[in-house]
């Protein structure tokens, strides 16, 4: 059974491959300081560039969970979401309200994949 792992460091990987199936870490903005369209935005390009470095691309997205900080930004991430996801590629997907480890980040996105 091989596992490949990238970017590893202390406490996770941001990606582990097995199987083909590509499972990246939750996905965090860079920019606390953005509104929930920015730092959905961040979070959006970090998720393609993951997918990229590991053989894969939002259309092979096979489940998807978001978490909000706050639900009442839901709106404001789907606006980014609708603008970023392939029509006819849309993933199966969860949206939870969850307290994150900083208060001043308001998304966080966990995806699996299928390397094409």
């Amino acid at each position: 059974m091989e596992i490949t792992r990238l970017h590893v460091g202390k406490r996770l990987s941001e990606i582990a491959i097995h199987n083909n199936t590509v499972y990246l870490a939750g996905q965090i903005p860079d920019d606390y300081a953005l509104d929930i369209k920015g730092q959905t935005r961040e979070v959006l390009a970090h998720i393609d560039r993951l997918l990229a470095e590991a053989g894969s691309d939002k259309t092979c997205i096979l489940s998807c969970t978001i978490y909000l900080k706050d639900m009442a930004d839901f709106p404001g991430m789907n606006e980014e979401w609708d603008a970023w996801v392939p029509q006819g590629h849309t993933p199966p997907r969860a949206t939870v309200e969850a307290r994150l480890f900083d208060p001043k980040v308001l998304v966080e996105i966990v995806v699996i994949a299928a390397q094409r």
